[in-house]
């Protein structure tokens, strides 16, 4: 049960409705104990007086006595099953709100998949066993416990006879139980498998069509199905084995109190009434028996799910607000000034420095470029800056602050990225563009559309700003969610704008018109623009070339041309490509 310890602060927030609802349990098992202690009592009253006048009492008196216990069976599931709702909404955005403040080389090793599978199916195996496994644990055990009481006061020795089968049940549950955790777990690994197949066909379903690979994908997903499937089916025959057994066994328990209660009445030690109570309370026993071993099942497949979920709530993020977070910093403090002091990096698991001994400095209100070839460090190098990753060795300072003390909010709050995978949400224009901030100023949306060279595209929607986009933003063109990841940038109006390759899908044109824009917008601000087109990074006050994780290169255009080295080479095979593709 350790697994569950992550759930008592929940449990102690609703504890209030927990404890009505246990009041409510105990009111309800009581009166719904009354009803075969007056059923025997009229039987034996109609022995000696048959009279209806006493048929009618006893019957007002056990309609009463079903009508009170109804009332509080009611408000028992009002206030427990309510409460496991609660507690499961609860957990349910306590798990999100975790996975948003997770480091990204979490999501570098788990599948989407597999986190949908936890937010829904393995929360809602915890919520079962928090609402229906509380509230029939209580009636179980306060019904087992009353009616075991009432029936050693009616008769001890019939009462031993009775429950003798009790022992090979409390076995049977245990063995069942056993069974039904590992299988569970093995279901919830299966049901990710599924989930996370499903998500990516889903969201990969242009590429599977270009490649005429739907057959393919069905088939693969027919055979992980069939594996689900298979392990449901293995989990449900330890489960179908228990509530037979169970029956069984109470019905033991019912013909061996037929025959020794039938013999006691016979010598006459108990009345015709006795008998019927004792069938009545034993009967009543039957379904704490039956709800035993559900309750068990509900258990055991809610632990697999809590030590799924727990194994994802500890891991501690690497990246977060600590003790050498300076809180005194503000918004304010942030003005766009960027020094790599010999920062060195190589992601974890790996002996592969990315950058080695990196040193380098942007001023405030200055435009860097940045070239290089493929799997150099220049996406590396700009994730580094808002602590996307924490850097191995060295420092990174932003107007004399290390960014590890600036806090994260301030920190990622004053930097705007356009990066080259442009992601857009599904829904609108507007919504995407103004997605930086709590409200949507429309004069500030269009202005970044224009500055963006977006509006001449977005005006020749029929909906304008309100299109949806669709999934990833799929009814819009390359261009057009570049365009609308910068858009979304400058709406923002970050102290630093960082362009990641993030015009490669447009003309050079409106890359032109674009790169305009920014040098108005960007004036008194820091910009840095990662690109392989020597066209975007042209006009840059500062440009680097880099290669195996250091500075080849620095200067500008100019310069750097007349250095005739990498950057040469890069401007001139453009040069030659260009010069191709116009004949």
């Amino acid at each position: 049960m350790k697994d569950f310890k992550p759930l008592i602060p929940y449990l102690k927030k609703y504890k209030t409705k927990l404890w009505w609802g246990f009041v409510c349990v105990i009111f309800y098992i009581l009166f719904f104990t009354l009803l075969p202690y007056f059923v025997g009592n009229a039987i034996d009253a109609l022995k000696d007086h048959p009279d209806s006048s006493v048929l009618f009492r006893y019957f007002c008196i056990s309609v009463g006595a079903v009508l009170i216990g109804s009332v509080f069976l009611f408000f028992t599931r009002r206030t427990i099953i309510v409460a496991s709702r609660e507690i499961e909404n609860d957990l349910r955005h306590d798990f999100f709100e975790h996975l948003q403040n997770l480091p990204r080389s979490f999501y570098n090793t788990n599948t989407t998949g597999n986190m949908m599978a936890l937010a829904t199916n393995d929360l809602n195996a915890i919520r079962n066993f928090v609402g229906p496994g509380i509230m029939y644990t209580m009636q179980t055990t306060i019904r087992t416990i009353v009616t075991v009481t009432v029936l050693i006061y009616v008769s001890p020795m019939l009462t031993l006879f009775a429950l003798l089968p009790l022992p090979v049940i409390t076995y049977l549950v245990f063995k069942v139980g056993r069974l039904t955790h590992a299988r569970s777990l093995k279901v919830q690994e299966s049901f990710a498998d599924v989930t996370t197949r499903t998500q990516e066909n889903i969201a990969g379903i242009r590429i599977i069509k270009s490649f005429v690979r739907e057959d393919r994908e069905i088939e693969k997903f027919k055979e992980i199905s069939k594996e689900y499937f298979r392990k449901n089916l293995m989990l449900a025959k330890v489960q179908s084995f228990s509530f037979p057994m169970m029956q069984l066994l109470t019905g033991i328990s019912i013909i061996i109190v037929i025959y020794f209660g039938g013999m006691k009445v016979i010598s006459g030690e108990l009345s015709y009434g006795d008998i019927t109570k004792f069938m009545m309370y034993l009967g009543s026993l039957t379904w704490p028996m039956i709800a035993m071993g559900w309750i068990i099942n509900l258990i055991q497949r809610a632990a697999p799910s809590m030590k799924r979920i727990n194994d994802i709530i500890n891991i501690d993020p690497d990246i977060r607000d600590d003790e050498n977070t300076d809180g005194k910093i503000r918004s304010d403090d942030i003005g766009g000034e960027i020094e790599f002091r010999n920062v060195s990096f190589k992601y974890p698991g790996t002996d592969k420095f990315i950058l080695n001994n990196f040193s380098l400095k942007i001023n405030k209100g200055t435009t860097l470029g940045i070239v290089g070839l493929t799997g150099t460090g220049k996406t590396t190098l700009i994730n580094l800056l808002p602590r996307v990753y924490n850097i191995t060795d060295g420092d990174i300072l932003i107007d004399g602050f290390s960014n590890k003390r600036i806090p994260l909010n301030i920190l990622r709050n004053s930097i705007g990225i356009v990066p080259q995978d442009s992601f857009l949400f599904s829904t609108t224009i507007e919504k995407n563009i103004s997605y930086s901030k709590d409200y949507i100023d429309y004069d500030e949306v269009v202005s970044a559309a224009k500055s963006a060279s977006l509006y001449k595209d977005v005006d020749d929607f029929p909906n304008k700003f309100q299109t949806i986009v669709g999934e990833r933003g799929i009814t819009l063109s390359g261009g057009q969610k570049q365009r609308t990841s910068l858009a979304r940038a400058i709406y923002k109006k970050p102290k630093i704008l960082i362009l990641d390759d993030s015009l490669s899908a447009v003309d050079t044109h409106t890359e032109e018109e674009i790169l305009t824009e920014l040098k108005k917008i960007m004036a008194n601000r820091t910009s840095i623009i990662i690109s392989h087109r020597i066209s975007s990074i042209q006009n840059a006050n500062n440009i680097i070339v880099i290669s195996d994780s250091i500075i080849k290169e620095e200067g500008t255009h100019n310069e750097l041309l007349v250095k005739g080295g990498i950057y040469y080479d890069l401007y001139q095979k453009q040069l030659l490509e260009e010069e191709i593709i116009n004949e």
